[in-house]
């Protein structure tokens, strides 16, 4: 039971040495844990060699007589091997052999042939030379074996998934919250094809001592916010002048920046969007990324935006295409939060809203829905699949009661426009959509535009009116195409919308591309916000980029009316292909990564 007990002890500083090893590695520039216990120093060598010494004295001198055994005999004269040490004798247990017992003496009554020593051998007198020559390799191989043991191994077959994880955040973290750290010098290859573009540095500055700059692990509020003031300028001067949303989608095939998490990973997305988990075969539309003109994003960092988001609300307010990308949002910050420190609770305030919660930050990430800003018969969150849609352009209060107090919000309006040419538009300004009966002379048909640039003026004079710009920042969506006509962008004869496309569009010529985006309703949110004068509201032109990517829809692999498509009803895109929301991971990704740049930079 003792030698069980040591054991047992034996493997328990085994795994306290695994732990410090782990904790040094996590904090490379302070002294080790396992050296400051165990390092030995130059002092030490002279014990090293005593220790030594009494051993070689001890094996080399005879036993007094009465200590000396058979066994003793027989080794000293060399008809048995030197025993092996103990740390390498068989360990007793389920399936191993024995320890090996010593023998026991032979009987009196064996021959006393048996105990003769073995004639290949006959002792004789070490010389001075040989037994200090092993003294010095007995020393030597204690000193080292000793070296080994104490320090931490390079490697444990046993890593501590929850330290090597806070790690990995840490360095992703330092990287943006160092920016005055010196930038390594640029690379110089000279092939600047479209096919290596992945290799592309994102333009922020690294150091491989971020730790030792940072100060350790320090996590004090004050200096985080210091970092968080220096990153802005440097993120300020990046972005000034940068055409974000002007250049070129670039294929990742190292998958180093693209895509920014995994579909199994986020466990905050619903079955409209899980595209690969609905059957879908290829991922190659999630590793394509935008490289804008002239500049770069800034690496998407979650932690840093849970910072900037502490103790304050985002909301995106729209329609089902907001919802699209609150959902790439909320997947984007999920994965820097531990488990059981994020809830997400859906159909708050009679379904309208989902606010994910973000405990350890006290910060929110919400969707409310409203598909026109203003009232409508659409207004119901699960039932609005409505054919006769009908607005009240100058009712925005009880929509807006829900966006006060909040410091990021993110508006869209546009799919939800597109079902006529002409929309119809309450007379009344009373209570809207009350009853149902004598709609007929209660409303008016408007040209889509101008109700589009009627409904933005009322959302307009609210936001000038409601919203402190000190504290909350504004962002409005541009819009987001869909993909009906392969005739467009040169498809196949037999090519039915967007089903079947793996690539986005690349043979986009100079006169533009016309796959039915209404950019009259473009110019219209353009001019709306740029006569806003209190309130500056940032413009997230997203709709030419998303242009090209045909390939990204969620097309067969969806949902309809809240059932995933049979076999039978993906085989049929022309009647099921669901060409205007998008598969995540995927471009809604990309719409974050623009908000994301603007937040971190406090350019709003």
């Amino acid at each position: 039971m003792k030698k069980k007990k040591n054991g047992m002890g034996a493997a328990a500083d085994r795994g306290r040495l695994l732990a410090l090893a782990h904790h040094d590695k996590l904090n490379p520039t302070k002294p080790s844990e396992a050296q400051r216990r165990f390092k030995p120093s130059i002092q030490q060598l002279p014990f090293f060699f005593l220790e030594a010494a009494f051993l070689g004295l001890f094996l080399l001198s005879p036993l007094p007589s009465f200590l000396q055994t058979e066994f003793h005999q027989r080794w000293l004269v060399g008809d048995l091997n030197p025993p092996p040490p103990r740390h390498l004798l068989p360990i007793q247990g389920q399936g191993q052999m024995q320890m090996q017992q010593r023998r026991k003496p032979p009987p009196a009554s064996a021959p006393v042939a048996a105990k003769q020593p073995s004639p290949r051998r006959t002792p004789g007198p070490l010389s001075f030379a040989g037994a200090l020559l092993s003294l010095l390799v007995v020393a030597t191989f204690l000193y080292i074996n000793d070296h080994g043991n104490m320090m931490p191994p390079h490697a444990s077959p046993d890593p501590d998934l929850r330290l090597l994880q806070e790690a990995a955040h840490q360095k992703v973290n330092s990287i943006l919250l160092s920016r005055h750290a010196p930038a390594p010098p640029p690379r110089t290859n000279t092939n600047t094809s479209s096919s290596d573009q992945h290799l592309r540095l994102i333009n922020i500055p690294m150091s491989s001592d971020l730790d030792l700059e940072l100060g350790g692990n320090s996590t004090s509020s004050s200096g985080v916010e210091i970092q968080f003031e220096q990153q802005q300028r440097q993120e300020e001067k990046n972005l000034r002048g940068c055409e974000l949303y002007k250049g070129r989608w670039v294929y990742d095939a190292a998958g180093r920046e693209a895509p920014l998490y995994r579909e199994s990973e986020c466990g905050f997305l619903t079955e409209q969007v899980t595209c690969m988990r609905n059957g879908r075969r290829d991922d190659s539309y999630q590793r394509w990324r935008w490289q804008p003109e002239g500049c770069d994003l800034p690496s998407f960092d979650a932690r840093a935006l849970l910072e900037r988001l502490r103790n304050k609300r985002m909301m995106f307010v729209g329609d089902s295409l907001n919802r699209n990308q609150w959902e790439s949002m909320v997947c984007l910050v999920q994965s820097a939060i531990p488990y059981g420190q994020k809830t997400l609770t859906k159909f708050v305030n009679n379904g309208s809203l989902n606010v994910f919660r973000a405990h350890e930050y006290n910060a929110t990430v919400e969707f409310y829905w409203a598909p026109f800003l203003v009232q409508s018969n659409s207004d119901d969150p699960q039932v609005h699949s409505v054919r006769d849609r009908v607005i009240a352009w100058r009712s925005i209060a009880k929509h807006a009661a829900n966006w006060k107090g909040v410091h990021y919000l993110v508006f869209n309006t546009y799919i939800w426009w597109l079902n006529n040419f002409q929309i119809k538009v309450l007379k009344s300004r009373g209570a809207p959509f009350a009853g149902s009966g004598g709609w007929s002379s209660r409303y008016a048909l408007v040209d889509r535009s101008i109700a589009y640039r009627e409904v933005l003026k009322t959302w307009a004079k609210w936001v000038d009116r409601r919203i402190d710009p000190n504290k909350t920042h504004v962002f409005f969506m541009a819009m987001s195409p869909n993909h009906f006509m392969p005739e467009a962008w040169g498809g196949s004869a037999g090519a039915v919308k967007c089903a079947m496309e793996t690539q986005p569009i690349v043979n986009r010529t100079s006169g533009g591309l016309d796959i039915g985006t209404d950019w009259r309703l473009h110019g219209v949110a353009r001019g709306v916000l740029r006569s806003m004068r209190r309130v500056g509201v940032r413009f997230v032109d997203i709709t030419a980029l998303s242009e090209l990517r045909k390939d990204a829809h969620t097309s067969v692999h969806t949902l309809r009316q809240g059932k995933l498509l049979t076999p039978e009803q993906q085989a049929d895109p022309r009647t099921y292909a669901d060409c205007i929301h998008w598969c995540l991971p995927g471009l809604p990704d990309t719409w974050n990564h623009f908000l994301y740049a603007h937040i971190v930079a406090h350019a709003a």
